[in-house]
């Protein structure tokens, strides 16, 4: 018989089965399936006996239990279980006689607490090995024990049901307590002795091992049980261990939460700082670049930022690319040249305007000193007079004088032939 009352969502997903199997004529177990409280309780004493211990038991530490994974308070709620159900027998309720094994646990997080009564049992699948956490209080156990059988006798020993304790036999019973870490990954096993005589442990690990689902499983339990003869009934309970997982799948969101945060705050903080840079650059820069062969002032730095243009045309100057000196003409074609601001643009091309203007200047003063140079060599080189007469009447050399339209003699001539001597002329 199930029991559940209201309690805090478990860190853990779990199957539950109880079956009267294949030879009794009614199910004496009681389970409880409370996360974090798992309980199985297989009632002693025979009909309409047994099952009432088990059913009372399983209220009582239902009630009583913890909310936490504290085995000494787990422990008080099972002593007082075996009392209620000693009352019990007392007042007619049930039957003299009558009682029940218990094995209860609390499972919290990574933590795992147990109070057992009895031969029913508690294993942990870790890591793929099964271990039994608890130990049997009965006869063939303590003859294991002390050597005297061995476990496959004991299976078949004529006094392998003999309870050495359990709930309703002795109001000074005191369970076995058991405080264990588990982690995540690990299964529990909660179950009737019902189980656990039809099947060795090494079957059991199997079926824990390859059921995934632990409804299934437990399911699977019970029927492997009831397929190898049911002899007594059988109650399971299959609970895995989720440990701090859940925790830690939290934290991690929020961590990845937090982080996302933190760098859309970051990226946001860069497009800020682009645009107030791009903004600065844009308003506090400026550059003069040649076009269309004149001098022009742009506010901005040149080429593009982020896709966007960082410079806009101030205005066109007057001044001519040409008129400048060579290098600062192809500084200007090339990359142009950069100043801090539009003033110190403007103040640059004043300063273009100046040197032009100078050296225009400059270049008209040397023309006309060239021009009046050139007066004054025409005047020291005047022409004769019109009647063709040198000065003083007589050539360089003493001889006579030429007519005034002889042109001068050219030194390239040859000289001129001399008349030969007349022979008729007599000689003087």
């Amino acid at each position: 018989m199930a029991r559940s009352k209201g309690r805090k969502k478990a860190n853990s997903t779990f199957g539950s089965r109880t079956d009267v199997g294949c030879v009794r004529d009614h199910n004496e177990d009681s389970l409880a399936v409370t996360p974090p409280l798992y309980v199985v309780c297989d009632g002693m004493g025979g009909h309409a006996a047994g099952e009432v211990a088990s059913e009372i038991a399983v209220d009582v530490i239902s009630q009583r239990s913890p909310d936490h994974a504290d085995a000494a308070a787990l422990g008080q709620a099972v002593e007082e279980a075996n009392l209620a159900v000693i009352k019990a027998a007392r007042e007619g309720v049930g039957r003299a006689g009558m009682g029940c094994t218990c094995t209860a646990a609390i499972l919290e997080k990574e933590r795992l607490v147990i109070a057992q009564v009895g031969d029913s049992r508690a294993y942990l699948l870790h890591q793929g090995k099964l271990q039994q956490l608890t130990r049997d209080h009965s006869l063939v156990a303590d003859l294991i024990e002390a050597g005297q059988i061995t476990e496959a006798e004991a299976r078949v020993h004529p006094q392998r049901s003999v309870i050495t304790r359990a709930l309703g036999s002795d109001p000074r019973t005191q369970p076995d307590l058991f405080e264990i870490n588990v982690e995540a990954g690990d299964r529990l096993l909660l179950c009737s002795d019902g189980l656990s005589t039809m099947l060795e442990d090494p079957e059991i690990e199997k079926i824990l091992k390859n059921a995934s689902d632990p409804q299934r499983c437990a399911a699977q339990l019970v029927n492997e049980a009831n397929g190898l003869g049911g002899y007594d009934n059988v109650t399971v309970i299959v609970v895995d261990v989720t440990g701090l997982a859940e925790q830690r799948q939290r934290k991690m969101t929020r961590r990845a939460r937090a982080t996302a945060i933190m760098l859309g705050v970051l990226l946001v903080a860069v497009l800020a700082g682009c645009v107030y840079g791009f903004n600065y650059l844009a308003t506090n820069s400026a550059y003069l670049v040649d076009q269309n062969g004149k001098v022009a002032i742009y506010q901005g730095v040149p080429g593009e930022l982020f896709g966007f243009s960082a410079h806009k045309l101030v205005r066109a100057t007057e001044v001519s690319t040409d008129d400048l000196q060579p290098g600062t003409a192809n500084r200007l074609r090339e990359e142009g040249i950069k100043v801090d601001n539009l003033d110190a643009a403007e103040s640059l091309v004043k300063e273009y305007e100046t040197e032009i203007a100078e050296r225009r200047t400059a270049d008209e003063a040397a023309a006309a000193e060239a021009a009046a140079a050139g007066q004054q060599s025409g005047s020291a080189d005047a022409p004769p007079s019109s009647d063709g007469a040198v000065p003083g009447g007589a050539q360089p050399d003493g001889g006579a004088p030429t007519s005034g339209d002889a042109a001068p003699a050219d030194e390239s001539a040859q000289p001129a032939a001399t008349p030969a001597a007349d022979p008729a002329q007599p000689a003087r």
